[in-house]
């Protein structure tokens, strides 16, 4: 009897080896790994949604919102600092935090000027923005976050259980092939608010035949890597037995 059990555990263990094995490359077959280097104007991406958002809601107020155009500005002001600099270590973010909340604190208490006090600008300012002008920066940032996204589209790598490929022009024409043995990543984060809106990071491939490629912007980065690792991992399993 004992006999028995123990033969027909070991029937079910290959049951699920075998279950786990055919799943893993199932998943390695259908989820290739497609990496796309993105121009700095993705980061425009939250102004443009604001930009919608703010257009319906001016479109039905009475008179000019100056909050919504505060909130715009801000946020203008934020993409614009993203895609012109870079941030790459957490001490120059601190930094430029503290100095910010340290500017807040001054005006807050009133030990440093504002704007109005030094007639920089007038009291009676009014930042509000007409409906056409929210809906005239959709149009813009709509194109041009249309062709960020088109022209990525017709560069970009491809990795497969047996190769890398790189596809490039409007319709493939250019496609290069290399071997994914012995491929080799390396990941960095160049600009810490980059990763933070959009966990974006650099990417190092080493290809075959010491080919280096280099991917500026890659969206999801961490989660490209994990994918990336796995694969390699399981191919590595695949051709020790």
């Amino acid at each position: 009897m004992r006999n028995l059990l123990n033969i027909e555990y070991k029937f079910k263990l290959l049951i699920i080896m075998g279950e786990q094995e055919e799943s893993k490359n199932t998943y390695l077959e259908k989820d290739d790994i497609v990496l796309r280097s993105f121009p700095k104007g993705i980061f425009f991406t939250p102004l443009f949604a604001i930009s919608i958002i703010f257009w319906i809601i001016q479109v039905f107020l009475p008179e000019l919102n100056p909050w919504l155009g505060v909130i715009w500005l801000i946020i203008f002001f934020s993409n614009f600092f993203v895609s012109a600099l870079d941030f790459p270590s957490t001490k120059f973010l601190i930094i430029i935090l503290g100095t910010l909340i340290v500017v807040l604190l001054l005006i807050f208490l009133g030990l440093f000027p504002t704007l109005e006090e030094a007639e920089i600008i007038g009291k009676n300012i009014n930042l509000g923005l007409p409906a056409e002008f929210y809906l005239i920066m959709t149009i813009i940032l709509g194109l041009i976050l249309g062709l960020v996204v088109l022209t990525s589209r017709f560069d970009y790598y491809r990795i497969e259980r047996n190769e890398v490929i790189h596809k490039k022009g409007m319709f493939s024409t250019q496609i290069e092939r290399f071997p994914v043995r012995g491929l080799r990543i390396k990941k960095e984060i160049p600009d810490l608010f980059e990763y933070l809106m959009f966990r974006a990071g650099s990417l190092t491939l080493i290809l075959a035949k010491g080919t280096v490629v280099h991917l500026n912007t890659v969206l999801n980065v961490n989660k490209k890597v994990e994918r990336i690792d796995f694969l390699l991992s399981s191919l590595h399993v695949i051709m020790e037995s």
